[in-house]
């Protein structure tokens, strides 16, 4: 007979491993576990940028995150929401998609 030890120390690591391969599953799905902009950029980078994305707030960060590619480089740059040239930009792409 198994003793409660070995039953428990079992389950946690059944428990630990399927943990594991869940995470594993939903990173290789590209879903995102965090938010992915630490540091924000507040300077004017517009001509540098070749694309923008907008990330919306969601249950993995509560901030909107705006990241540009840098056109030169391929670098994705966070961009700070409360910078207005970073606010005229969306507003162009925004405009943009409105036609």
């Amino acid at each position: 007979m198994m003793s409660s030890r070995v039953i428990v120390t079992a389950t946690v690591v059944l428990l630990a491993s399927l943990a594991i391969s869940e995470g594993m599953n939903l990173r290789s799905t590209g879903v995102e576990l965090h938010c992915r902009c630490i540091q924000t950029e507040s300077k004017p980078i517009g001509r540098h940028i070749e694309k923008v994305e907008l990330i919306p707030a969601n249950s993995h960060c509560e901030e909107t995150e705006i990241i540009a590619t840098l056109k030169k480089t391929g670098v994705e740059v966070c961009l700070d929401p409360a910078a207005p040239w970073v606010k005229r930009v969306i507003d162009k792409i925004l405009s943009n998609r409105r036609r």
